[in-house]
């Protein structure tokens, strides 16, 4: 071969050599070649390395803020409430016998029962002395008698108080007489309408208060010869069950029920004074009802 060729030749390989050490040295500038397999002949043939764990932007890997304490909060204690020694005594003495009764109960030997029992008998004679006490405040202090107030317990006394009654409600039924009547709901083969029907035919004539009879079926009824027809009003008023009582005012058209069945005469008087109150028609404002009467 010819010098000059050679030369040439040289030059090219030069060049060459030049071009691929400068480009491979911007490669490994840029990033480094990873190892072969068999450089890493140490670490073994089937080696396995765990990848490396990725960190995440999560709020338990932020770091946490410093807080400054805060400052200490004052509690207030509440106010104790002392109980009166009495009061202690007395819880006191209601758990023991309390504790004493079902122990006797659980296991009932001599020695458990006596001293219940022993216990329950000082309480009766604490309560038998305050009872005593009661007692004769309520004679010498009248407003705190209740036998004085309401209905007497002497004997003497409650034949008084029921012949005042009696002659109170007597005047009373008398003035409701004068705008009210009393409704009577029977039945023909009713035999208790039949007994009820004399007591309301007495109670008219010693009151003074009309009574109006209604018969259910249509029938008549010893007493009452006027008696009408039911024309509805037994429905409207839902009389399921006679002999029926309701006190009606005419003008109003209020009607307000005084009973069912058999009732005497002081039962009469007794209801129908308490249902005309005004105090007791607004304490059963629904028991009242409105009817237009013809």
């Amino acid at each position: 071969m010819p010098r000059s060729r050679l030369v040439r030749f040289g030059n090219a390989l030069a060049l060459v050599y030049l071009t691929t050490v400068t480009v491979a040295r911007g490669q490994v500038a840029q990033e480094p070649p990873s190892p072969l397999y068999w450089s890493d002949a140490w670490r073994g043939w089937h080696f396995y390395e765990d990848p490396e764990q990725e960190i995440r932007d999560t709020p338990a890997a932020r770091p946490k803020p410093q807080t400054q304490p805060s400052a200490p909060v004052l509690q207030t204690m509440p106010p104790r409430t002392t109980k009166a020694p009495e009061l202690v005594e007395f819880e006191r003495l209601q758990k023991a016998v309390e504790s004493y009764r079902n122990i006797a109960i659980m296991r009932p030997t001599e020695s458990n029962v006596r001293r219940y029992m022993e216990l329950e008998a000082k309480v009766v004679a604490r309560a038998s002395y305050f009872a005593d006490v009661a007692q004769r405040i309520a004679w010498t202090t009248p407003e705190l008698d209740p036998t004085v107030h309401g209905r007497p317990v002497n004997a003497k006394a409650l034949e008084v108080f029921d012949r005042d009654q009696l002659l109170s409600r007597s005047q009373s039924i008398a003035s409701l007489g004068k705008d009210h009547v009393l409704f009577f709901f029977f039945r023909s083969d009713c035999p208790y309408c039949h007994a009820f029907a004399p007591t309301l035919t007495a109670f008219k004539a010693r009151h003074g208060i009309k009574v109006v009879a209604i018969s259910v079926d249509g029938g008549h009824m010893p007493g009452f010869a006027d008696a009408r027809a039911d024309n509805g009003i037994a429905n409207t008023l839902k009389v399921t069950q006679v002999p029926a009582v309701f006190l009606a005012q005419p003008f109003t058209g209020q009607i307000t029920p005084i009973g069912f069945g058999v009732l005497s005469e002081s039962e009469l008087l007794e209801r129908i004074t308490t249902v005309s109150t005004p105090a007791a028609q607004a304490m059963l404002p629904s028991v009242n009802r409105q009817v237009v009467l013809q």
